[in-house]
């Protein structure tokens, strides 16, 4: 039952963390939206920093999910590094879509929290490392790997501050080129 308790919790805290932002967000509020006691959410929750770092935790699994089920759809080395602006369309245009939830966090407590910035540099490190895996089975350069991630980092944040989804698009024919350009060397 705990383990159904804490994700309840996760999920009611993602939703209020992703819509309102961290700061903005009690527990007490948290403790409303899942429909448990105080004494059960600090329960499984010593600390808001500990149901942080789950929601978290949660958001890098929707997100690793998300990424690689679009990727894996396809066969095509190079239509699979263009697969991720795909997901990333498909995303900016869901109706809550509020930018990426680890750039939000950091935004608001990676100067204040130690934990929140070593988990978003991780999340942001394996990102990395998947597109850089994606590149080598295209047989392209090592090089082109950061350039395509920042590229789909970007897009993330022109889409959540534009409130439109055209950078997905603009973020997937750049990198279109820059796939052409290394592949053609």
């Amino acid at each position: 039952m705990s383990d159904e308790v804490r994700g309840h919790i996760v999920d009611a805290a993602d939703g209020l963390f992703y819509t309102r932002g961290i700061g903005q967000v009690g527990m007490d509020a948290v403790r409303d939206a899942a429909g448990v006691s105080l004494r059960a959410l600090y329960k499984e929750f010593a600390s808001k920093d500990d149901l942080i770092l789950a929601v978290l935790d949660k958001r890098h699994g929707m997100w690793t999910d998300g990424v690689t089920g679009a990727v894996d759809a396809i066969s095509d080395p190079r239509e699979r590094l263009l697969a991720v602006y795909d997901y990333l369309a498909g995303w900016f245009d869901e109706a809550d879509f509020r930018g990426c939830g680890f750039i939000n966090a950091f935004a608001e407590l990676g100067a204040a929290n130690p934990a929140v910035a070593r988990t978003v540099r991780e999340h942001k490190i394996d990102f990395q490392r998947y597109v850089a895996e994606l590149v080598a089975d295209a047989g392209g350069p090592a090089s082109l790997a950061p350039q395509l991630a920042i590229l789909a980092e970007g897009a993330q944040t022109t889409a959540a501050i534009a409130g439109t989804t055209d950078a997905a698009a603009q973020a997937r024919a750049a990198a279109a080129t820059l796939i052409d350009a290394a592949l053609a060397d």
